[in-house]
């Protein structure tokens, strides 16, 4: 019975929310100022000047007072006296980035409500060479902006993708799906693969026999089938086996000198010694060359057997002359007649 309450407890009732915070939760207002900029480029001056009327309006509701300075190039909320929603100021903080990160107003606007909220991916540095980053993000984008509808579709949330930042505003478990579709297709994984275990996922989620279970054996294994291209080497150096102790040092030429005993000897002495050991060496050399001449005037060996009589023509073929005769005195005959 206890377990059965506190799983009552910890479950959320389809289409619950939480009350709206109004003013009179808070009838004394905040205590301090509080303010938040953000700079803009040069491009969205025009645009921002236009639906700056909107902003203003948007905002003083919620006791926020927007700047707008096309000096600097700088967009400003703080709080007044009249906010009396402690929140609201990271609420407003959030819709001057996204506004000044090129979404339009009409989906910014959606930050000031209460189960939406934003997430800036900066995918600039995630991807080291310019040319394969500007391939991976038109990969994000797809044919006709396809493979972005099908991830809003998929996560009910807008993604604007402007420069070296992906803007996505949605519900917080869209903003967790959004990123990871993102950072998998910069870190060179089809968008599509990440999609597809998406889907997957959503549809075992419906399925309140699979709450408790595991779900790696229902979803999508894919394996990469990008070669190595780097050449490989003619001749593979196999490691030899680890061994803590150092090589052992290589000999001087003193230690084979006190080894062979000619550390010892006089100068005279070494002198003398290597002069015999060169004589020797050059009657080995002259004896070996005195043989490989030799080996040319040595006679081939004789086989033991006599070589084989070849067979007469006549003993091959023996001819019989009257057959042949009798032949010759027939063609005459018939051509005669």
């Amino acid at each position: 019975m206890l377990q059965d309450k506190e799983d009552e407890r910890l479950t959320v009732p389809e289409g619950w929310r939480d009350a709206p915070f109004t003013r009179e939760d808070n009838p004394r207002g905040l205590l301090s100022e509080s303010s938040f900029s953000v700079l803009f480029p040069k491009y969205r001056e025009s645009y921002l000047s236009k639906v700056w009327p909107l902003v203003k309006e948007l905002l003083t509701d919620h006791g926020i007072e927007p700047e707008l300075d096309l000096i600097k190039g700088s967009l400003t909320v703080k709080t007044t006296r009249k906010a009396f929603d402690p929140f609201m100021i990271i609420k407003a903080r959030d819709l001057i980035t996204l506004l000044a990160r090129s979404v339009d107003l009409e989906q910014a606007k959606r930050i000031l409500e209460d189960d939406v909220a934003c997430d800036i991916i900066k995918i600039g540095s995630m991807v080291a060479k310019k040319d394969r980053f500007v391939k991976r993000r038109k990969r994000l984008i797809g044919p006709g902006g396809t493979t972005l509808k099908a991830m809003e579709c998929l996560t009910d949330c807008y993604v604007a993708v402007q420069g070296n930042t992906v803007a996505a505003l949605g519900p917080h478990r869209g903003l967790k799906e959004v990123r990871k579709i993102v950072e998998d297709c910069m870190n060179n994984i089809h968008p599509f693969f990440t999609i597809r275990t998406i889907m997957e996922k959503h549809d075992l989620a419906k399925n309140p026999d699979m709450k408790n279970q595991s779900w790696e054996p229902y979803l999508p294994q894919y394996k990469s089938k990008n070669i190595s291209k780097r050449k490989q080497p003619l001749k593979k150096k196999t490691k030899k086996a680890y061994t803590p102790f150092p090589p052992p040092q290589p000999e001087s030429k003193i230690d084979k000198e006190l080894a062979s005993g000619e550390y010892f000897l006089k100068e005279d002495e070494r002198k003398q010694r290597k002069t015999e050991l060169k004589k020797q060496k050059q009657s080995q050399s002259k004896q070996d060359r005195q043989k490989k001449r030799d080996r040319a005037f040595v006679a081939p060996e004789e086989s033991a057997q006599p070589p084989k009589k070849k067979a007469k023509a006549e003993d091959t073929a023996k001819v019989d002359l009257k057959k042949l005769k009798a032949k010759f005195v027939g063609l005459k005959k018939s051509k005669s007649s």
